[in-house]
């Protein structure tokens, strides 16, 4: 693989850019390998990449039945933060933000990372309170975090509404300066880029129909492409990690639900950070095309359907022009949706299961894409040593039968 530049760019310049080579391969499956990891979006590929960089496993597949980051991975709003409450969440994305940091450079690829801030609004005193407490709590962890005041938020961010006379009035937010957004398509593309040039097959167009087992060890796969064996399995399917369990006998304390996210038409450059509200209900930033990117929470339904409801858009809508009345004249240009994974404590699972070599990633809500990297690392780890490194082993499937839940829902009042 050659190495992106300035002299690359202008090389092929001269040629019109007629001749790079491609990102990566298209390989033919083979008939056995190391590890298989079922799932191609940012997860998966962080893995694969990690197994290979860190503990010198080349010899994976990683298996997509469409293209990668053709599921949540394309279809997130791109917010990356590490301000939870818990310590054992703090930890992990903590780790997922520092990697986030110097991830261009690690894989010669630019994911466009922008750490403009993000500010979660408080809009009454209980919400004042707890974002205190929060805010506490992650700077014990060592993690930055920072209370503003109604006038340093207006400071901050001057289209916003801060009028006292407003139906939720602002009184004040937490900010996090090194949050902020990356450009999700090349955070896949660039762990897919790196894992390849290292010798991993990244294979699409092979859906996952069976999970091979024998005597309580995996074995392989069986796919739209044959079969395909391995000692070890990862699966690492979000949106459909439960199914995929099943065909190995696994039962998930998992609930699958559709998110919805939009944007707006272009405009120039208005709002520099991310702004975050749970009581309005609605999450906002600007891209780097001008769109202003919104979300909010998930449907208040069981499903695999990649759509939501219409009342769902029309409530952050509304949000949305509570807080920024001058966002109203814009147009939404499209909506979509994605399938999330939510755990009843709202914390994924990155864990060994009961049979002997298949592992289980999954279970992030609606905070999986801020955790790409630190879940790929930790689960890699997992996977590799068969044993859970420090940082994912409070995410076990055992929690849910010791009870040692890692309540982020309740916690931060949104699932992630």
């Amino acid at each position: 693989m050659k190495k992106y530049s300035i002299l690359s760019l202008i090389r092929n310049a001269i040629d019109f850019h007629e001749n790079w080579e491609k990102a990566w391969r298209s390989p033919e499956p083979k008939p056995a390998y190391d590890v298989i990891i079922v799932g191609g979006g940012g997860h998966g590929l962080a893995t694969a990449y990690y197994l290979a960089k860190e503990h010198g496993i080349t010899n994976v597949a990683v298996l997509e039945k469409g293209w990668i980051g053709g599921g949540n991975t394309g279809r997130n709003t791109t917010i990356i933060r590490s301000n939870y409450l818990w310590d054992e969440s703090a930890a992990i994305y903590e780790k997922a933000l520092q990697l986030y940091e110097g991830l261009s450079q690690d894989l010669n690829f630019n994911i466009m990372l922008s750490q403009r801030g993000v500010l979660n609004l408080a809009h009454n005193l209980h919400d004042l309170r707890e974002l205190q407490r929060r805010v506490n709590a992650i700077r014990l962890n060592g993690i930055d975090s920072e209370i503003l005041t109604t006038q340093q938020v207006k400071q901050m961010v001057p289209i916003i509404n801060t009028s006292p006379n407003s139906r939720y009035p602002i009184l004040g937010a937490s900010l996090q300066k090194r949050g902020g957004v990356a450009r999700h398509d090349a955070v896949a593309w660039g762990f897919a880029r790196q894992a390849d040039s290292m010798g991993v097959d990244i294979i699409q167009q092979c859906e996952v129909t069976g999970i091979l087992q024998e005597s309580g060890q995996v074995k392989g796969v069986e796919t739209a492409r044959g079969t395909i064996l391995a000692p070890k399995v990862g699966i690492v399917a979000a949106g459909h990690t439960s199914v995929l369990a099943k065909m190995a006998g696994v039962r998930l304390p998992i609930n699958s639900y559709p998110l919805q996210a939009m944007v707006t038409e272009p405009v120039k450059p208005i709002h520099n950070c991310v702004v975050m509200s749970n009581a309005v209900h609605v999450y906002v930033s600007q891209s780097d095309k001008g769109e202003l990117v919104l979300g909010a929470g998930i449907d208040g339904y069981h499903s695999y359907a990649q759509r939501g409801s219409l009342q769902v858009i029309e409530a952050q809508l509304g949000a949305l022009c509570e807080l920024f009345p001058i966002f109203s004249r814009l147009r939404i240009m499209r909506q979509w949706g994605g399938v999330v994974d939510t755990c009843p404590d709202a914390s994924p699972i990155i864990s060994k299961t009961p049979i002997e070599g298949f592992y289980i990633n999954g279970g992030w809500g609606t905070g999986g894409f801020k955790a790409t990297p630190g879940s790929g690392w930790a689960f890699a780890h997992t996977i590799a040593r068969n044993e859970p490194h420090e940082l994912n082993a409070p995410f076990s499937l055992e929690r849910f039968t010791t009870g040692a839940l890692i309540d982020e829902h309740g916690a931060a009042a949104v699932a992630h």
